[in-house]
């Protein structure tokens, strides 16, 4: 695991980058955390992704708000002043910025001598799950995969929902659903995966029975570890189709 910085028009993204042993080179994917950051877990998370041949960057989606070091996202969402504050500290990521971070990103391991080929893929989680699609919509001649782990408000009535920009995407998409999951009930899995098939874009949209928000991360009361294993699977069945070719 090495420690980098990314240069973006509003400061510098603290991030962490992942790769396999050897000398590459190797596609790349960024994995972008769920609201609580960069954390032990998720590097975990970034260096089982990478051993299975992978260049992988963890970045602070909230580098604004100060660095991974200093910023203290540890709570819970049962709480409700934690909760008001992580609502606020998401709503400050609009699409301009997320688009200039995740264009940051991809210039920054475009330079990067073990990475190889055109386009990248994006692993989410929870909130960021929107971001992935984002950043596929943003950048579809860089972006060859984007998954969505148990992705919250992936089609909600907002104008620039993420269901709606699933049409400029041309990666490969996959979305797993926790069936016990407030953030992405039945009618919105339904509306989302309409809008995939009107895109006629390449996706995969799973229902996982009995799982909760957060399945897939391992520490918390959610994780499920059969439908993590599953997860695990599938990113590694899509960025392989998409990336390794």
């Amino acid at each position: 695991m090495q420690d980098v910085d990314i240069k973006t028009a509003d400061g510098v993204m603290d991030a962490k980058l992942f790769q396999p042993e050897g000398s590459g080179p190797w596609p790349a994917v960024i994995m972008i955390p769920d609201a609580f950051g960069i954390r032990p877990v998720f590097e975990e998370m970034a260096r089982r992704l990478s051993k299975s041949g992978y260049v992988v960057l963890l970045p602070n989606v909230f580098y604004r708000e100060g660095h991974t070091s200093k910023l203290d996202l540890k709570g819970t969402f049962a709480d409700e002043a934690f909760r008001k504050r992580m609502y606020g500290l998401i709503g400050t990521l609009t699409p301009e910025r997320l688009k200039l971070d995740a264009g940051a990103e991809l210039d920054f391991l475009a330079r990067q001598p073990t990475v190889k080929g055109p386009k990248a893929g994006v692993a989410g989680y929870c909130f960021s799950g929107g971001i992935a699609v984002r950043m596929g919509a943003d950048f579809p001649d860089r972006i060859g995969a984007v998954a969505s782990s148990h992705g919250g408000r992936l089609a909600t009535d907002a104008p620039d929902s993420p269901h709606r920009l699933v049409k400029q995407v041309k990666a490969e998409l996959y979305f797993g659903h926790a069936d016990q999951d407030n953030s992405m009930p039945a009618d919105a899995i339904r509306a989302l995966e309409e809008a995939l098939k009107d895109a006629g874009v390449r996706y995969r949209s799973e229902l996982y029975p009995g799982a909760q928000h957060g399945y897939s991360v391992p520490g918390t009361p959610q994780f499920n570890a059969e439908v993590a294993e599953t997860h695990w699977k599938r990113l590694e069945d899509l960025f392989g189709r998409t990336l390794k070719a």
